[in-house]
């Protein structure tokens, strides 16, 4: 893991619905290669967090920046310095790998040469030759999170941000997409990524817990266990979950 580049600097965030602080005062960093994880329970406001984070939405206060844009000027220049990988949507079901790959391909400013040798890159590297022909709903679903994940750094984004990208697939297919982000990690890509799985938590350099708006916790994962005297980030997670 790099430390010498921030992607992600965050100071004071605070993000009101009208009287409701879905982000209060929030303040973290995130390095060159980092895998980032960021947990909290539904409501916790890590979503509204990671819509600032994506150029989606702007804060209420406080200084955002993401790859090295200010978050209230450059919000294009985030938007495509960025991957984004939602659990919910990230292929069209109806399109061909191919398809798919070439209509992202085209959104993401790749030319037709990129896209052919992406396309021949993932065929090779994914094992989807014999679901050359297939539509993406007909894929088994551990193959179609790697996809997914492979089409959000299409561009070579230095940040990709996953929102429970694993959603429903099983342990072995899970192994394997962490895998896949432990190389990316390595090859300087920054991983935010937000999770249910309590297990995937200890796969993270560092890992922020949200309770009620907040970050209530940031440290490793083994820093987090002494802190709070656990033997894992689920307890860690329960304790600060139960006040």
């Amino acid at each position: 893991m790099e430390n010498n580049k921030k992607q992600v600097v965050v100071k004071d965030l605070v993000k009101k619905f009208g009287s409701f602080v879905a982000n209060d005062h929030l303040t973290f960093e995130v390095n060159s290669g980092e895998i980032f994880g960021f947990l909290g329970a539904n409501g916790a406001g890590k979503t509204t967090a990671i819509k600032i984070l994506c150029g989606l939405s702007a804060p209420t206060s406080g200084e955002v920046k993401v790859a090295g844009f200010d978050i209230y000027k450059q919000r294009e220049q985030i938007k495509k310095s960025i991957g984004y990988m939602s659990q919910k949507f990230s292929l069209y079901d109806d399109l061909t790998i191919a398809e798919n790959i070439r209509f992202y391909g085209g959104i993401y400013g790749l030319n037709r040469q990129q896209i052919k040798l992406k396309t021949s890159d993932y065929m090779d590297s994914l094992s989807l030759h014999e679901y050359a022909s297939s539509r993406v709903e007909e894929l088994p679903l551990g193959i179609k999170q790697k996809l997914s994940f492979m089409v959000a750094i299409l561009h070579e984004p230095p940040i990709v941000f996953l929102d429970e990208p694993t959603g429903g697939v099983d342990p072995l297919t899970r192994r394997q997409f962490w895998e896949m982000i432990y190389q990316e990690a390595q090859n300087g890509k920054t991983i935010f990524v937000t999770t249910h799985y309590m297990d995937e938590a200890e796969y993270c350099h560092r890992v922020s817990i949200m309770v009620d708006g907040k970050i209530e916790a940031l440290d490793t994962p083994a820093g987090l266990k002494e802190k709070f005297g656990v033997d894992s980030v689920e307890k860690v997670f329960i304790k600060l979950a139960r006040g």
